[in-house]
């Protein structure tokens, strides 16, 4: 499915039962403009309506993102609930059938978890509860499947804008799998238009080496303003990444209590560079590889999230959106998981 051609993916501020219906429709709709059949769309629109429930019950800041995602297991619409309520002190006992504290019939969550393809969740007593569902179009899996490492990714324009600056692309092949990020120059339609073309380099061969992804990249971003941009080439069997950036997309590999910063040359993509080079790095088993452009804060630690690192991925990238965005530019924050 060509992504150019999709709508966007939404975000929802949820605030009050007025957004349920909203909710609802717009996740449906997303669905059928990217192909679902009706039975997957119904799914999609019973999932949104229970987490936006829940977040409407629950919640204080609670936000609903909903967006198309290629992922190794199929094509699904995925759904993210995150929020900065009270938390759940037992995750396992608010998942059960009949448990509630609303005074409803408590079969919300474990509603969702029963229909989704892909679902995880992580909550902290006081500090919030993160949610992922994932609806599959029903088709069948790609051949990488549970070869492929899990990954996810948040992008979210900076306040004001329609147009994000930055932009992400993933794609797996069998043995091997390949991860972009770039940030246009600011924000608005102009950055925008400089990330695109860093994309469309990417789509056209998302498996070259990484440096020379960059050059072409430079030479062919020279009529925009520019961008930083970052692509790791993963080899999946051995754990090895080839990893090459320019300018502030950062980048790092962690496993357990141990992380290690990926280097990025100084510079702009497209305008001035003074160096393209390409640096090996080893993804350990289970390890995540973790890249987010500069709307994200760099002084986050996965040790203030006990157990969120053995989870989807998308519920890293969503604590690292919620708790450490800037809140004054574009954003992206791009998890990859190792298999075990």
């Amino acid at each position: 499915m060509d992504l150019d051609i999709l709508p966007p993916a939404f975000a929802l501020d949820v605030r009050d039962t007025s957004q349920v219906g909203e909710a609802r429709r717009r996740s449906m709709a997303l669905a059928r403009a990217c192909g679902l059949d009706d039975i997957a769309c119904g799914t999609v629109g019973i999932v949104a309506t229970e987490l936006t429930n829940n977040l409407v019950r629950h919640a204080s800041e609670g936000q609903l993102l909903a967006q198309w995602i290629a992922a190794p297991l199929g094509d699904a619409i995925e759904m993210l609930a995150i929020d900065r309520g009270p938390g759940m002190t037992d995750v396992g006992r608010c998942l059960r059938d009949g448990f509630t504290t609303a005074g409803t019939s408590g079969t919300g969550l474990g509603a969702v978890r029963r229909l989704s393809g892909e679902f995880d969740i992580y909550s902290q007593p006081g500090k919030g509860t993160v949610i992922v569902s994932r609806v599959f179009a029903r088709t069948s899996p790609r051949d990488e499947g549970a070869r492929a490492p899990r990954w996810s990714a948040v992008s979210r324009p900076a306040p004001g804008e329609e147009s994000c600056g930055d932009i992400w692309r993933v794609a797996c092949r069998a043995g091997e799998a390949s991860f972009m990020v770039a940030d246009g120059l600011g924000h608005g339609p102009s950055a925008a238009i400089a990330a695109q073309a860093a994309a469309h380099i990417f789509d056209r061969d998302p498996f070259l080496a990484p440096a020379r992804f960059l050059e072409h990249a430079h030479r062919e971003l020279s009529h925009t303003r520019g961008a930083a941009v970052a692509m790791a080439k993963l080899d999946i069997a051995s754990g090895r990444v080839e990893f090459a950036g320019v300018g502030n997309i950062a980048a790092s590999v962690r496993q357990g209590q141990v992380s290690k910063g990926l280097f990025s040359h100084n510079g702009t993509i497209g305008a001035q560079v003074r160096k393209i080079q390409a640096f090996e790095y080893t993804l350990p088993a289970g390890g995540l590889l973790i890249m987010h452009s500069d709307g994200i804060q760099t002084n986050w630690s996965l040790d203030d999230y006990p157990g969120a690192q053995g989870l989807h991925p998308a519920i890293v990238a969503s604590l690292l959106v919620r708790d450490f965005k800037r809140g004054r530019d574009d954003l992206t924050v791009l998890v990859a998981k190792l298999a075990a």
